[in-house]
């Protein structure tokens, strides 16, 4: 445990050493969660339509995710601390950028720097706190990464609700640059550089720029494809295929070239493997949960963002709360019982959100998010702890970064594919509700003339029965994605049923 000595020579606690890496990281996570609630406003200030606006979060998403992959070859090249302050003064020149943009293009050019910069924090942070804790204390180490990660994406649509509420959207972009200097001043005192520093070749350039051309057709086919249909637009049909050859080519590239900026071989690790499987599941619940539940709340019971946000604070609290007991259990219990319960958590999470309708109160969502923070901190903490514990210490840089690549690519498609399913079987329902609206069902007909009655008060009969018409359509149409949004939840209950009998099959430390 070579840089545990280093630091217990230097005296440097390790709460010094988590809080000096993870405050960037989990700003670099609310840069990308506060946004969300901005669009609306930032398409209104630059006059642009919300799918143009839609390019500020896809923007930093893309150069996030292109990152992720070659942070291993960025410290192997240069020193940890060099890295970390590089990245934190490229994140915070972005933040100024966004600040100040005169335009949607500047802005979107700030969010690709800004992506540049954050990009790294996540598997860099990931692997210093495995390199540092004792092995005795990694599954605290993953917790609190864990909980950084959850609790910033968790809170930031209520960070962004507030600010924009109640000051303006470029407060999210100004919040960054205080925390960025308070960041670079604590990682040169307190993080060390790491022992384990490989020798690198060249930068792989034809590998990234292959990259590149994987990951942006993907995202803008993730971003644009309900909006022109899917596979009937031939344009998404071509993109698609040109950025899956791109993947093919980059995955078989980095294989065979020498300087490759990561190593696939990683995958051979059969926990590595696994836990990457089993962590991208987690991140498809969190995060599909983070993007429907705000949007059936805004959309359905009239909440704003402000309000939306809130809706989800509980599960902060479960996290930070869980987080310190599951920390404990993983040090005597079996890992791979800890991270089942998870999943039997989260399958009773999102199944309690099946029995949703639109006359809810706000305290219902207390306790399922309770149940499925807590959900989160019982399956990420042992199934990360695992998934990184028997790959060797000079390469768990890498391996976080192709972890975080992973389940970045994965949360992409939960959210798209969620968002697609919701208006698919929102149209489904309304098929098959319509036919309710007709003179032969005597329950239309009593409710039409209830209606008609009360509006002919204020208007003429003719336009109060038109008027009625509409709010009865208006009602079927809510009913019809209220159950969309039921069905969503059903299946994603399906799929934790699934990855259950998967957290067995991984080898725990002893083996």
């Amino acid at each position: 445990m070579q840089p545990k000595t280093l630091y217990e020579k230097l005296n440097i606690p390790l709460w010094l050493v988590t809080i000096s890496v993870m405050l960037p990281t989990v700003f670099s996570m609310l840069a990308t969660s506060s946004v969300n609630v901005a669009i609306p406003y930032i398409a209104g200030q630059f006059g642009s339509t919300r799918d143009e606006a839609n390019w500020v979060i896809t923007s930093y998403m893309i150069a996030h995710a292109m990152m992720l992959p070659i942070t291993g070859w960025l410290e192997n090249k240069f020193s940890r601390r060099d890295l970390l302050k590089a990245i934190s003064v490229i994140f915070a020149i972005g933040s100024v950028i966004c600040f100040l943009a005169p335009s949607l293009n500047v802005l979107i050019i700030g969010r690709i720097i800004q992506g540049i910069g954050g990009g790294p924090f996540m598997p860099l942070s990931q692997a210093i706190l495995m390199q540092t804790f004792p092995k005795k204390l990694q599954a605290t180490a993953m917790g609190i990464f864990g909980l950084g990660m959850m609790v910033s994406a968790i809170i930031g649509p209520a960070v962004g609700g507030y600010l924009v509420e109640h000051l303006c959207w470029e407060w999210i972009f100004i919040i960054n640059i205080p925390v960025v200097i308070m960041s670079v001043v604590m990682i040169h005192c307190n993080v060390m550089n790491s022992t384990l520093r490989q020798k690198v070749g060249s930068f792989d350039v034809v590998g990234f720029s292959a990259l590149i051309l994987w990951l942006l057709p993907m995202q803008t086919i993730l971003d644009k494809g309900a909006q022109y249909g899917w596979f009937d637009c031939t344009w998404i049909c071509w993109l698609s295929g040109f950025s899956v050859c791109s993947m093919i080519f980059f995955i078989v590239w980095e294989l065979e070239y020498k300087n490759a900026i990561t190593d696939f071989r990683i995958f051979k690790d059969w926990n590595f493997c696994l836990g990457t499987i089993l962590g991208s599941g987690v991140n498809m619940i969190a995060y599909m949960t983070l993007s429907t539940l705000p949007g059936f709340v805004q959309s359905l019971m009239g909440y704003n963002a402000e309000l939306a946000g809130l809706s989800l604070a509980s599960r902060a609290l479960s996290c930070i709360i869980f987080m310190v007991i599951v920390s404990k259990l993983c040090e005597l219990i079996d890992n791979r019982i800890i991270a089942g319960i998870g999943y039997v958590l989260l399958l009773i999470s999102t199944f309690s959100f099946t029995q949703l309708n639109l006359q809810v109160s706000f305290s219902y969502f207390i306790l399922p998010n309770i149940i499925l923070g807590a959900g989160i901190m019982f399956a990420f903490i042992p199934i990360t702890k695992l998934a990184l514990a028997t790959v060797p210490k000079e390469k768990l840089a890498v391996a976080a970064g192709l972890h975080s690549l992973s389940k970045c690519v994965v949360t992409a498609f939960t959210i798209s594919v969620t968002n697609a399913l919701i208006i698919a079987f929102s149209q489904v329902h309304q098929n098959y509700l319509v036919g309710n609206l007709s003179s032969l069902n005597n329950v239309f007909v009593v409710r039409l003339a209830s209606l008609s009655s009360k509006l002919s008060n204020f208007l003429p009969y003719s336009i109060a029965v038109k008027k009625a018409n509409g709010l009865l359509y208006h009602s079927l149409i809510g009913q019809a994605k209220l159950m969309s949004y039921v069905d969503v939840f059903a299946i994603f209950s399906l799929l934790c049923l699934f990855f259950i009998p998967l957290c067995f099959m991984m080898h725990t430390s002893k083996q």
